[in-house]
Formats: C-alpha cells, sequence, structure tokens
C-alpha cells in the first residue's frame, strides 16, 4: 500500500468516529422529557445569578438595561 491509502483509510476512520461520538451524544441529549430540561436550565440560572432575584440587571422587553 501507498502513504496516500494509508492516510485515506485513516482520514476515513476518523469521520467514522466523529460520527459515532456526534450520534451518541444527540440521543443522550434527546433523552430527556421536558421538565428534566427546565429542571436543569432553572438550577443553572440559579448558579449564575445566585437566586432568583440575583445580581443580574433588570432588562425590559426590548433588551435594553
Amino acid at each position: 500500500m501507498r502513504w496516500w491509502k494509508i492516510l485515506g483509510l485513516a482520514g476515513v476512520a476518523g469521520v467514522a468516529a466523529t460520527g459515532v461520538v456526534i450520534a451518541r451524544a444527540e440521543r443522550r441529549r434527546q433523552a430527556y422529557t421536558p421538565e428534566e430540561i427546565r429542571t436543569r436550565l432553572r438550577a443553572r440560572l440559579e448558579e449564575g445569578t445566585g437566586g432568583p432575584e440575583g445580581d443580574a440587571p433588570a432588562v425590559d422587553q426590548a433588551g435594553r438595561v
């Protein structure tokens, strides 16, 4: 085999491995129920702002501070 054939096979193997990783992550992401997603997002929001009132500035509906 020539070096370019080996390089081509390595490239194909890399693309296949990347596809497997992406498919696995997508399946894991889609396995959450809407309620689980809401719970996780609320927990992350509270971690980032220090609570529901938090230190975040008030923003109106137009996105202005």
